[in-house]
């Protein structure tokens, strides 16, 4: 294990100090949108960036910090840290044990460690220079995708159909069609499934960088593969495609080349 995966992990038990006496003990969230929208943050989301950003002020005072809730500092270094201290609030809040915390390091502008953490589960999923593997309370071991040779024989997921544009929703409908089981509402925890070879693709719209930037280094250690919705690297645009087999993406990549238009 590399000082940078290690550090991960450390990151990750820090944030779970401050998560899990909250899970399903918390008061209510408080509402980041505007009137008719809802948008949550909770003392869990806020805490647990707090006491990361520390601990790495404190290791690597030189590295650059981007989270969700406080924002950029030296977003420009070579080394920076991308958190998501609580994704999936709407499950936290729910009681629901699919949220997760995402910290990603990206060096020269790419993600090369990262790991998706549910501490309620005691399941932390690396994935970084040294391989893919389940960090957990039975130890560690090796995880890979799994073969998928088409889209008829798929399992595939997405958060919430409704975050979908038209043109977005009617190609995940498609896709969706010919895949052979869809599933709903395992936000990150879904890609930790798909490098694990227990899900075959994930399609999302609407991610921050903090959002997307953990699952690449996890799935791309275990086999798999993250892209755009027309099978390019991660962009702006806030469209991702995870699969464990690419011969699934290019499947599909015939309707979501059709929501991008």
């Amino acid at each position: 294990m590399t000082e940078y995966e290690a550090f991960a992990l450390e990151l990750a038990a820090e944030a779970a100090r401050v998560t899990l006496p909250l899970f399903r003990n918390e008061a209510a969230a408080e509402n980041k949108a505007g009137e008719g929208a809802f948008d949550p943050v909770t003392e869990a989301d806020r805490g647990a960036e707090a006491a990361i950003r520390r601990l790495i002020e404190t290791r690597y005072p030189e590295h650059g910090v981007i989270g969700e809730e406080y924002g950029e500092d030296r977003p420009d270094a070579d080394h920076v840290w991308v958190l998501d201290p609580v994704d999936g609030t709407r499950a936290f809040i729910a009681g629901l044990p699919l949220w997760t915390t995402l910290i990603a390091l990206r060096h020269a502008g790419r993600p090369t460690v990262g790991l998706i953490a549910q501490p309620y589960l005691d399941e932390v999923f690396l994935g970084g220079p040294s391989g893919a593997r389940l960090v957990s309370r039975g130890g560690e071991r090796a995880i890979r995708v799994r073969e998928c040779p088409r889209l008829t024989e798929a399992v595939i997921a997405t958060t919430d159909p409704d975050i979908f544009t038209a043109p977005e929703f009617g190609a995940w409908t498609q896709v969706r069609a010919a895949a052979r089981l869809a599933r709903f509402g395992c936000d990150a925890y879904a890609y930790a499934m798909v490098a694990m070879g227990r899900i075959d693709l994930v399609a999302e719209t609407g991610l921050k960088e903090w959002d997307w930037s953990a699952l690449v280094p996890v799935i791309e250690a275990a086999g798999g593969q993250v892209t755009d919705w027309t099978g390019q690297p991660p962009s702006g645009d806030g469209r991702i495609i995870a699969v464990g087999d690419a011969r699934v993406r290019e499947d599909a990549l015939v309707a979501f080349k059709r929501g991008v238009r």
